[in-house]
């Protein structure tokens, strides 16, 4: 992922990487994952424009668990909401599969970096500290 060039002192403050739906469709799942944990890694909150699949969120969940290190990484908090549907949301939408529910933004950052303070179905509100 491209750093910012005034980021390299951590008292500069928190890198925020906000990944469009776009570019994600252009990504496999393991790139997708990769990216996502390089950003992480780094100590950066990554924001997903269109979130992940059920299948790439389980991926990212393993993946995540097979490289904490206690002495390095202490994993990922990661946080989703639907965002406002566009499209038809009438029963008849939802039967024929044209709801864009799925659709929905997800955060994800180090676990140790990033408190979740409040989540609702239109806000999530987090504490993300230096350390």
């Amino acid at each position: 992922m491209p750093k910012a060039t005034n980021t390299d002192d951590p008292d500069d403050g928190i890198q925020i990487d906000m990944i469009s739906g776009e570019r994600m469709d252009e990504l496999a799942t393991m790139e997708k994952i990769r990216m996502i944990l390089d950003g992480v890694h780094d100590g950066n909150i990554v924001i997903l424009e269109e979130g992940l699949t059920p299948d790439e969120e389980s991926k990212l969940i393993e993946t995540t668990m097979a490289e904490i290190n206690p002495d390095g990484f202490n994993g990922i908090e990661i946080e989703t909401y639907p965002k406002s549907e566009t499209r038809d949301s009438s029963l008849l939408g939802r039967i024929m599969g044209t709801d864009e529910s799925t659709a929905k933004l997800t955060v994800i950052g180090p676990a140790n970096r990033i408190e979740t303070l409040h989540k609702d179905e239109t806000l999530i509100s987090a504490l993300v500290s230096r350390n």
